[in-house]
C-alpha cells in the first residue's frame, strides 16, 4: 500500500467517527470564539475583499485557528473556508468528503457590535452536511449535529463546555413562527413570508436562524437571495441532525459542494432555499 492510499484510508475512517469529530468541531469552535471576542472587545480594523464585503482580524485569526486544528487531526481532507476562498486558495478536488469553513459568520453583525454572529464549522459527505457545530460566542451558546443527535450546549466565561441537552425539532406552531434574515432580507424573501399571513416573524442574524428550528423555538426559514455553502453547511447540519432538513424551491435537499467549472465564478454559491422542521409547510391558498 502506498504512502498516498495509507492516507486516504486514515482520513476516510476519522471521517467517519461523527461524534469524535463533532467533538474536534467542538474544540475548535470554542477556541476560535474566544479570539473573536478578544478582538471584539478590543474593537475590529475593517477591510475589504475583492467582492466588497467586509472582513476583519477576527475573521482571520479565527480561520487560522480553526484550520490548523482540521489539518492536524484530519490530515488530506479537504478544507473549504470563506477567507481562503477569497484569497484563491480553494482544494482542486473535494472527493466524497471534505469540510466547510466559516470562521465568522454575521461579519456585518459582528461590525455592528450585534450578538449574531457564529463560527461554523461541518463536514460533508456525498453532498449531505453531516456534522456541524455553530457557536454564538456572544450569548455563549453552542448547537453541534451529527447523524442521530444534535445539541445545545451552553459555555462558560472562560469558553469552557457545561451543561448540554438533546435539541430536536417540533411539530408546526399555529401560526407557524419564521425566522429571516437581519442584514439580507429580500423581496422576494418577504413575498414568501407574506403569503403565511398570521406568522410570527423573527429576524437575526447568521446560521442562528437554522439552529432556532432545529431547537424547536422556530418552524421556516425561508432564503431566497445569495448565500455560500459556508455560511449554511454547519446549521443545515445541526438542522438535519435534530430532524429537520433544508430544501431547494423545487423540494429537493440543498446539496453541497458544487462547483461551476474551470474559469467560473461563484463556486460553492447556493440555490434559494427553504429550512424546516419535519414537516414542509404550505402557506394558506
Amino acid at each position: 500500500m502506498s504512502a498516498q492510499t495509507a492516507t486516504s484510508n486514515m482520513t476516510r475512517a476519522a471521517a467517519s467517527d461523527h461524534r469524535a469529530l463533532a467533538a474536534l468541531f467542538e474544540r475548535l469552535a470554542l477556541s476560535a470564539g474566544r479570539v473573536i471576542m478578544e478582538v471584539f472587545r478590543a474593537g475590529a480594523e475593517v477591510s475589504h475583499k475583492a467582492d466588497l464585503s467586509p472582513v476583519t482580524e477576527a475573521d482571520r485569526a479565527a480561520e487560522r485557528i480553526i484550520l490548523e486544528g482540521l489539518r492536524a487531526a484530519i490530515p488530506g481532507l479537504p478544507c473549504v473556508a470563506e477567507e481562503e476562498c477569497a484569497e484563491g486558495f480553494v482544494p482542486p478536488a473535494l472527493g466524497e468528503a471534505f469540510l466547510l469553513v466559516d470562521p465568522l459568520d454575521g461579519t456585518k453583525e459582528f461590525i455592528s457590535r450585534s450578538a449574531d454572529f457564529t463560527v461554523n464549522i461541518a463536514l460533508v459527505e456525498s453532498g449531505r452536511p453531516l456534522v456541524g457545530a455553530v457557536f454564538a460566542p456572544m450569548s455563549r451558546i453552542l448547537y453541534l449535529g451529527w447523524p442521530g443527535r444534535a445539541e445545545r450546549v451552553e459555555v462558560s466565561e472562560s469558553f469552557d463546555a457545561g451543561a448540554r441537552r438533546r435539541i430536536s425539532v417540533r411539530d408546526p406552531a399555529v401560526p407557524p413562527v419564521i425566522v429571516a434574515s437581519r442584514s439580507h432580507r429580500t423581496a422576494a424573501t418577504d413575498a414568501y413570508i407574506l403569503r403565511f399571513r398570521t406568522a410570527e416573524i423573527v429576524s437575526i442574524g447568521s446560521s442562528l436562524k437554522f439552529c432556532l428550528i432545529a431547537a424547536g423555538e422556530a418552524d421556516l426559514y425561508p432564503r431566497f437571495g445569495p448565500t455560500m455553502e459556508w455560511d449554511t453547511a454547519a446549521g443545515d447540519a445541526v438542522l438535519r441532525a435534530a430532524g429537520g432538513l433544508t430544501e431547494t424551491v423545487a423540494g429537493e435537499p440543498l446539496v453541497y459542494g458544487k462547483r461551476r467549472g474551470p474559469g467560473q465564478a461563484l463556486d460553492f454559491a447556493n440555490t434559494d432555499f427553504i429550512a424546516r422542521g419535519r414537516t414542509r409547510l404550505e402557506p394558506p391558498v
